[in-house]
């Protein structure tokens, strides 16, 4: 991967990760347009650019992330994680093996946009405006629907959470920040996870000049994330999720066609 080619897929990850379009399917969709082959090292770079798109949440966010003497956030964060760490650690190979099917992907991807058009007319009623009243039941509900993303890749793990979360009768607003809150251990458990397995059965990875482009790359993300989230939240409080609906299953539909046809 080249420090060109890490910049881009850096920028479609820090623009992506947040919105409710799935970052993970647009780079996998971007690599064949880049010139991006598969290998361990594109793996573990699209999940630590990940995370570095997620500490602009620690940023944004840093009073209540800080904030020691609530010890029930953080207890919430470690009860939603919780189904996430077991169901990616049984299975993984499932999973390795979907991210690598760009119609799979597509099919979710269209699946979830079509999801999005209605979501906002099946949540009308939610009441629960403060974090701090998301009970423990509900932050583990939460952290089963993330569980969602795993399995469909292209579903959007922000989606998959923000969905949970209006289930669970917050507001989008709300629903949307606690599914940034929990991205964070999230994708650090990921990140570790993923950085490990790369030391261990591919140690010739990790040489310095892979390092460098891992750092451009996670620099970058995190910058433009942080542009991201703040506009993302204000486009949810005024217009909703339609729009992101229609723009999944128009891209889930070229995407799948290219795909059908050999041309990815």
């Amino acid at each position: 991967m080249t420090i060109f080619q890490a910049i881009i897929i850096a920028i479609i990850e820090g623009l992506t990760e947040f919105l409710p379009i799935s970052s993970t399917a647009h780079m996998r969709f971007a690599n064949p347009f880049l010139g991006i082959q598969p290998s361990p090292f594109v793996d573990m770079f699209e999940v630590v650019i990940q995370f570095a798109a997620i500490l602009s949440v620690v940023v944004i966010f840093y009073k209540k992330f800080f904030d020691f003497k609530r010890t029930t956030f953080y207890l919430k964060l470690i009860i939603a994680v919780i189904p996430a760490l077991i169901v990616g650690a049984i299975l993984k190979d499932y999973i390795d093996t979907a991210l690598d099917n760009l119609i799979f992907i597509s099919c979710v991807m269209i699946g979830g946009g079509i999801l999005l058009l209605f979501i906002d007319k099946l949540f009308k009623r939610n009441i629960i405006h403060d974090e701090k009243e998301i009970s423990l039941p509900k932050a583990f509900a939460i952290g089963c629907f993330q569980c969602l993303a795993i399995l469909l890749p292209g579903l959007s793990r922000s989606a998959a959470t923000i969905v949970g979360g209006m289930q669970q009768k917050l507001t989008r607003t709300l629903a949307a920040e606690f599914s940034f809150f929990l991205a964070v251990p999230t994708m650090f458990a990921a990140s570790v996870k993923s950085f490990w397995d790369v030391y261990k059965d591919h140690p010739d990875t990790l040489v310095s000049s892979n390092i460098s482009v891992l750092a451009i790359g996670a620099v970058v993300s995190f910058i433009v994330a942080l542009i991201a989230v703040k506009s993302f939240i204000g486009y949810l409080q005024k217009h909703g999720f339609r729009a992101f609906g229609v723009y999944r299953i128009i891209l889930g539909i070229v995407i799948l066609v290219l795909a059908l046809k050999g041309m990815l």
